[in-house]
Formats: structure tokens, sequence, C-alpha cells
């Protein structure tokens, strides 16, 4: 069964996220190819589709989805995809 957070605990898992996944580029390559996946993975945590998909809105407007999508775009060049 999913665990729910409430909004401050939402709130400060983003924050710590952002901070993690913004201050590694493997993770944020991560970030930007299986987002879902990535985060739970780092969360350890079964959050509902809704919350999980919040925080995966929360950290693209803070690190910028321009960002998660270069990084993408850097691996694809790289593997020539």
């Amino acid at each position: 069964m999913a665990d729910m957070l409430n909004v401050e605990q939402l709130k400060a898992k983003a924050e710590t996220l952002i901070k993690s996944i913004s201050g590694d580029k493997d993770l944020l390559a991560s970030f930007a190819k299986d987002p879902v996946g990535t985060l739970e993975k780092k969360l350890g945590v079964d959050l509902p589709d809704e919350q999980i998909n919040q925080l995966i809105k929360m950290i693209k407007e803070k690190i910028g989805e321009a960002g998660t999508k270069s990084i993408l775009d850097k691996i694809k060049g790289f593997f020539g995809k």
C-alpha cells in the first residue's frame, strides 16, 4: 500500500531531492530519463501516483525542465541515439 505524505512532508522531500538531484549528474540523468523510477528508488517509499507526480513537477520546476532535457540530450548524443 502506498504511503501518503502531508503537504509539509512533500515539500521537505522535494527540497531534499532537489539538492540530491541537482548535485549529482548521474542522478540528474536518471531523473531525466525515468523520473518515477528514480524517485521511488531514492525515496524507498511507495507514494501514490498523485504525490509522485507532484514531486516530479516540483523538482522539474526548481531544477528547470531545460536542465533535465539537456542532460538527457547529451547522454543520447554520447550513445549516438
